[in-house]
């Protein structure tokens, strides 16, 4: 732990000098008759002030952090403060008892004997306050880590709560976006003389898709059962505008519809393969939708016969960006998002994390 304090060197170090150097002068004033006690006062005050800077600047100018970086355990790093706390409390008692001998305070003959007098009390103060600032510094410094890691939590929540209301934003906008809305009413208004029951389940069907855009993206994850719910509903609505050019299945084990997973995930994947594959193209085209669980991960994928993109250029804001930065917000590395190209079939793969329980 790194003893030097957070504050301006250069300040204290004239400080230092300054009151070091008017001390040093307190003895030899002539204090007059009756004032004898403050010269013995003074001086005490000078010996102590030149044993603590004597030591304590050195330990200010030891590169405590690198060294400790040589400690492999918590046990050697200790051993290694109290090494250079004693090497310092020794070196610094012969600097001290030096320049009381240049300053005629101590005899020659004296100095070893004072030393070794002075030496066990040098040391003994030099770990008590060496060991008070180690751990006062490990507990400021685990106080800022813990400090650190609830504004860095706090960010990352209130990103992902931010992420989760754009796909909200997004996924709404693209529900009542004038062409989505109009070819819907126009496919509820072909129907209702032809199948009035399946106008009635479109429209039902468009009130849930609405309903969950606006509502459960509140919660952060859904069940996967209520996910593919809507993925249905959508593409059950689109089945209806686009008639044959679209053709798709949804193959899901039961065994996972419990699963947590981020609204809109694989929705999000399905309207983009209908947006930029099938709905562009004459002939239109076919997506599977598929839900695997395997190693403590669970799969969804959707493949389609389109083309393929490089899922790295997706432009920032995009619906497949905004869901890579959730399931980032969300999971982190142990999430991610993949494109492939195999053959005549293209395919996007989210994994993410789930409970093996």
């Amino acid at each position: 732990m790194n003893l030097r304090a957070s504050c301006d060197w250069v300040g204290v170090g004239r400080t230092v000098l300054a009151t070091t150097c008017v001390s040093l002068l307190f003895p030899t004033l002539d204090w007059g008759n009756g004032l004898t006690a403050f010269p013995d006062l003074f001086r005490d005050f000078t010996n102590a002030w030149i044993f603590a800077n004597c030591i304590a600047i050195p330990a200010a100018m030891v590169p405590w952090p690198y060294l400790e970086t040589r400690a492999q355990t918590g046990l050697s790093r200790w051993v290694l403060r109290l090494g250079i706390l004693t090497a310092l409390a020794i070196a610094g008692s012969a600097v001290a008892n030096g320049i009381f001998l240049l300053k005629g305070w101590l005899s020659p003959h004296r100095f070893i004997s004072a030393y070794l007098t002075r030496l066990p009390v040098a040391i003994l103060l030099t770990l008590l306050i060496g060991i008070a600032l180690i751990v006062y510094e490990s507990m400021q410094g685990q106080l800022q880590k813990t400090a650190l890691e609830l504004r860095t939590n706090e960010l990352e929540r209130e990103r992902a709560m931010k992420l989760v209301t754009e796909a909200r934003l997004s996924s709404l906008e693209s529900r009542i976006h004038p062409h989505f809305l109009f070819n819907t009413l126009n496919s509820i208004s072909s129907l209702i003389p032809e199948d009035p029951g399946r106008a009635e389940k479109l429209v039902e069907q468009m009130a849930a898709l609405l309903r969950f855009s606006l509502d459960s993206t509140r919660q952060g994850l859904v069940p996967l059962e209520r996910e593919l719910k809507i993925v249905n509903a959508y593409l059950e609505i689109e089945k209806t505008r686009l008639g044959d050019r679209l053709r798709y299945e949804v193959i899901c084990p039961s065994d996972v519809n419990a699963v947590a997973v981020p609204p809109l995930s694989i929705q999000t994947l399905v309207e983009n393969t209908i947006k930029h594959v099938i709905a562009p193209s004459r002939t239109g085209g076919w997506l599977e939708v598929s839900v695997a669980r395997s190693n403590g991960t669970v799969n969804l994928a959707v493949r389609d016969s389109g083309p393929g993109f490089d899922i790295q250029n997706t432009p920032a804001g995009h619906g497949l960006d905004n869901l890579r930065g959730r399931m980032n917000a969300l999971y982190g590395a142990a999430a991610s998002i993949d494109a492939t190209r195999d053959g005549e079939t293209a395919s996007v793969r989210v994994s993410i994390p789930v409970s093996n329980s």
